[in-house]
């Protein structure tokens, strides 16, 4: 993606950010607001976010609380490019600690997610329609999500080809293919820091 396209995604994501802190919120807070309490596994918002333009959906849940874990839980985001109907692929995981800042990016095999598989260039052709442009559950979520996945595009399309490199290399137990072996969840990873991101292109 060409650098000014990603310094207009840093801007963004970070505008959010500061609109939210005005009020004592972060994206985390606001995903979870209303919320009676947090489920580990349960996805929040119930029924997900899905934009009926582009085809992007997305859901934040968390897994069993680990000691000193610094990841709350994540956000993954999907695509359908054929509509509501259709197929869904999954893009990318967002982690994000407790107080919602972003700490990295994985994959993972698709067992985890049950989504309809599709290799590493065609789910890299869907990344750039990911553009969640609606006002519920919240419009600065939506906007910080959209412009995550626009700020580190190419560093998620490099993860989703390391994971069918992984996949590829994976020697799963006798009968079970790779997709479906439990024993391997998270396909490729890596840390994430917007701050540092958006110091690296010039924005403040």
């Amino acid at each position: 993606m060409a650098e000014d396209a990603r310094r207009r995604a840093a801007q963004e994501a970070l505008f959010c950010e500061t609109i939210l802190a005005k009020t004592g919120d972060n994206v985390l807070l606001e995903t979870l607001r209303g919320a009676p309490s947090v489920t580990a596994w349960q996805h929040y918002p119930e029924g997900d976010v899905y934009d009926r333009d582009s085809g992007a959906q997305w859901y934040y849940h968390c897994h069993d609380p680990k000691p000193d874990a610094p990841e709350h839980g994540h956000f993954h985001c999907f695509l359908r490019p054929e509509g509501p109907q259709g197929p869904v692929h999954h893009l990318i995981a967002v982690g994000v600690d407790p107080y919602g800042k972003l700490i990295r990016l994985f994959t993972v095999n698709q067992w985890v997610v049950g989504d309809t598989w599709a290799d590493a260039e065609t789910t890299v052709g869907l990344l750039p329609r990911f553009n969640a442009e609606i006002g519920r559950p919240s419009y600065l979520v939506n906007r910080w999500l959209t412009a995550i996945l626009a700020l580190y595009q190419d560093d998620i399309a490099a993860l989703v080809r390391r994971r069918d490199e992984v996949l590829a290399d994976h020697t799963p137990s006798e009968g079970t293919p790779a997709r479906e072996d439990r024993a391997l969840e998270v396909t490729s990873e890596m840390n994430a820091d917007l701050a540092a991101a958006a110091a690296a292109l010039g924005v403040a």
